[in-house]
């Protein structure tokens, strides 16, 4: 056990935790087939070794001969080290990565299992005191939702969020058209001006500079599995991700079914299968008109290199935005147009078309960014990653490039972000994972800003549904809605007004931010400008964040045991029966 998990830590540099039951056959089997065959050497050392532990004790007891008073001795001794502190001793290294490396992988393992099994999110007690009434010792500067329902409808809300982004446009003729791009493992850490790690996406980063810009962007969740219901529909967790709830996801609204009913066409591109993760569910729920995957590709498009196993998650983003394309170009002059675009090449295990030259770019970029000779040879560690990186990078600047010779490109608002932070690359920080760039760009931008205040992927659709309804009076719900976001902060200075869960893994709810704190399980941390933080003692900051926490779990246990999201009848009237 202790082999294979190190196997998996080596390949994802993040501990295998209770997320292995979180994920359907199909769905491990894709995961290990990426991981370029590193599992077979593995599993290989795991049947040796074991044999030569059963040869052990078969043999060894004959050959070797203890007394009575040595045969007490390990008892004692194990029993000595479970009832004093030493069992628990740990040491907190400075990096997120170093602290995964250094703890006890099937411990950890177990742990994590033990508290799937035996301490899941379904068996919250929603009416246990700890979740009565609200906390009153925070206050944020956001929109306070009112719940008049809330015993019926958890997270309906009365609420309107503001229209923030029309100041920084030109008054909307027409409907525009709408491109959501989500890169595959997109984070801050290594992308655009001030990335720790250096920037790898210089045409992302000059993109940035055309742009609305917000730098400190959080995903809602660690993974994939999140992305879709977060930032379409800004929808809870459930108890696994939303998605995995499958046909039982409740009736919601989203971005495509609103826009839908306001005469858009909506639409999705993957260069993978969307069963994984539950998407194609998701996507089906909410009347996607045309959804592009993998076996939707005709012949003449070039999938992702094999990995040494023979899999490939899919077709090169390169193909992925050749295709799009080609298929949208029949489309111009009809039905204005919601697409979302999903990439796949920045995902392990980082094997994309002509490498070499990427890996020759990654070279040169090290130098242009002035690293020494210690530093280039650390990254060598990571040239597969860091060379998709900038392969996905040059393939959304050869996107922009032809969009541009499009007639309808002068009326597209642009959406990019990244689902999430790649944790194959050493991750520094607890909320590292989530911290990604977004950009919402467009040819009537009349201004651009960069923005230093935290949003989420929550707060994306609620934002710009605001500025239809403002500038194009779409029909959307007067009454309320049931986002879990108020709403894009456009504040330049660093700040958070807002207060949301974050889900690690389809297993691991355990993080929180609430005004400049965030709290992972029972650890405190002070957040600063750029995503940095800093684990910190106080117990009342403590207390009101982990309140705040319950609120949601409350809510979010309801969802599990079937509540509904909004009343049926804003789905019969705003969403797509």
């Amino acid at each position: 056990m202790h082999l294979v998990l190190i196997g998996y830590f080596n390949t994802a540099l993040v501990p295998l935790g209770a997320d292995l039951y979180s994920y359907s056959i199909s769905d491990i089997q894709q995961t290990v087939g990426a991981s370029s065959g590193t599992g077979l050497p593995v599993i290989i050392a795991f049947v040796f070794l074991t044999g030569i532990f059963i040869s052990c004790i078969k043999y060894l007891p004959v050959k070797v001969k203890i007394g009575p008073k040595w045969s007490l001795f390990f008892p004692i001794l194990s029993l000595f080290q479970y009832i004093t502190p030493f069992n628990s001793f740990t040491i907190n290294f400075p990096t997120e990565y170093e602290n995964n490396l250094t703890i006890n992988k099937p411990a950890f393992f177990l742990s994590a299992s033990s508290d799937y099994f035996f301490h899941s999110n379904a068996e919250v007690d929603i009416y246990a005191d700890g979740y009565i009434g609200d906390f009153e010792g925070f206050t944020t500067q956001g929109i306070k939702f009112e719940y008049p329902y809330e015993t019926q409808y958890p997270f309906y809300h009365s609420n309107q969020s503001p229209d923030v982004l029309s100041p920084y446009f030109q008054a909307l003729k027409t409907q525009p058209n709408l491109v959501i791009i989500l890169v595959e493992g997109l984070g801050r850490a290594f992308s655009n001006e001030g990335a720790y790690l250096g920037n790898f996406t210089p045409f992302i980063d000059s993109l940035a500079d055309k742009s609305l810009y917000w730098k400190n962007m959080l995903s809602a969740g660690g993974r994939t599995f999140a992305v879709l219901p977060a930032l379409l529909s800004s929808l809870p967790f459930g108890e696994n991700g939303i998605l995995e709830m499958g046909p039982a996801i409740p009736k919601h609204l989203s971005l495509y079914t609103i826009l839908k009913r306001n005469g858009y066409r909506t639409s999705f591109y993957y260069g993978g299968e969307t069963e994984f993760d539950g998407m194609k569910t998701y996507l089906v729920n909410n009347h996607v008109d045309e959804i592009i995957e993998e076996k939707s590709f005709p012949t003449g498009y070039i999938k992702l290199p094999p990995s040494t196993n023979n899999f490939t998650w899919g077709y090169s983003d390169d193909e992925l935005f050749r295709y799009y394309l080609k298929k949208r170009n029949g489309a111009l002059s009809k039905k204005p147009e919601l697409n979302v675009i999903l990439t796949v090449s920045t995902h392990n295990p980082f094997l994309i078309p002509n490498q070499g030259k990427y890996i020759q770019m990654v070279k040169n970029r090290m130098g242009k960014l002035g690293f020494n000779a210690n530093k280039q040879a650390e990254y060598s560690n990571f040239m597969n990653q860091y060379s998709s990186i900038m392969y996905t990078d040059e393939s959304l600047k050869k996107f922009f490039q032809e969009y541009q010779k499009r007639p309808d490109y002068t009326n597209t608002i642009f959406v990019i972000t990244g689902d999430h932070r790649l944790p194959e690359i050493p991750i520094s920080t607890k909320i590292d994972r989530y911290h990604v760039p977004l950009l919402i760009y467009s040819p009537m931008l009349k201004r651009t800003a960069q923005f230093a205040s935290i949003s989420t992927h929550f707060d994306i659709t609620p934002s710009l549904l605001a500025m239809l309804q403002n500038q194009l009076n779409f029909n959307l719900p007067k009454t309320g809605a049931s986002w879990m976001g108020d709403g894009l902060d456009t504040a330049r200075n660093f700040r958070n007004i807002h207060q949301y869960p974050l889900m690690q893994n389809k297993s691991t709810l355990i993080d929180f931010i609430l005004e400049d704190y965030h709290i992972n399980g029972n650890t405190l941390f002070k957040i600063t400008d750029n995503m940095e933080e800093t684990a910190i003692k106080d117990e009342v900051k403590l207390s009101q964040l982990q309140a705040a926490f319950s609120i949601f779990k409350k809510k979010n246990a309801k969802l599990i045991l079937g509540f509904k999201m909004v009343p049926d009848s804003l789905i019969s009237r705003y969403g797509i029966n």
